[in-house]
């Protein structure tokens, strides 16, 4: 049995606390809903695993979804379908129901990664579409000069994309998703032109890595980069990112055929 907060969390994030305004901050980018769509391909019955609030369900197929998150399952759209309140590693579906089945910054979340991608895998018969970030890149973002130990504690939570290929099996691929300028989905790398941002208290804690390290951390950071911006010296060294078009960080999607 999964352990989970008495709000039904069952990651290292507590959503009770930390997941009233993440429907603001993360809204899907319709540019890398694009890629998603592609990937599961003419599925017509989707299982959208960890789904959150809602982001990156396709609007033309038929969407069973799973939140363990009450926090989480109250902030769907009406138009969405409800979540049930399931977990990744112990999913209530028969083997092969679904054509495809998707999660979407979900898996660093689980408590047992290798279980819950078997699961994926063993309800679906066609492809299983991860949207995650390679933890081999995460700490090569510019934020490491100001809290290393956020993109530390992020790297840890994220699995290696050889652990997720053994955990789908099937043939198995990735590829590198570019994260668009002005992304509308505020996860940390989202704001690569934008260090404005991520001074703004909700948006750091729409990025769930920023709960898990002393306060005392994000205080320094805060009072850094605040300086710097005024001063101009985060400019000085980063300021052609304000301008880049699309920025290939550590976005990945990962695609598992049977």
């Amino acid at each position: 049995m999964v352990q989970r907060t008495s709000e039904g969390s069952a990651g290292d994030a507590d959503y009770g606390d930390i997941g009233s305004s993440y429907s603001r901050y993360r809204r899907p980018d319709p540019r890398i809903a694009a890629v998603i769509t592609a990937a599961l391909g003419d599925a017509r019955t989707v299982l959208n695993v960890g789904a959150g609030a809602g982001s990156y369900e396709p609007a033309d197929r038929e969407v069973t979804a799973v939140e363990p998150s009450a926090a989480m399952r109250a902030q769907r759209p009406a138009a969405l379908p409800p979540a049930l309140d399931a977990t990744a590693e112990q999913l209530p579906f028969a083997d092969d129901s679904f054509d495809a089945s998707m999660a979407t910054f979900s898996v660093h979340q689980w408590r047992d990664p290798a279980a819950g991608l078997r699961e994926l895998r063993r309800v679906t018969r066609g492809p299983v579409v991860i949207l995650t970030c390679d933890p081999s890149r995460v700490e090569q973002f510019w934020l490491r000069e100001y809290a290393p130990e956020v993109l530390a504690v992020e790297a840890q939570r994220y699995p290696s994309l050889d652990a997720l290929a053994d955990g789908l099996g099937g043939t198995v691929t990735s590829r590198a998703v570019a994260i668009p300028q002005a992304c509308t989905d505020g996860f940390t790398e989202a704001y690569y032109g934008r260090p404005e941002r991520l001074l703004d208290a909700e948006a750091q804690l729409a990025c769930s890595a920023w709960s898990l390290v002393d306060p005392a951390v994000i205080a320094r950071f805060t009072q850094q980069l605040t300086v710097d911006l005024l001063e101009g010296s985060w400019d000085a060294r980063h300021g052609e990112l304000r301008t880049l078009p699309q920025y290939e960080g550590s976005l990945v999607l990962v695609v598992s055929e049977p």
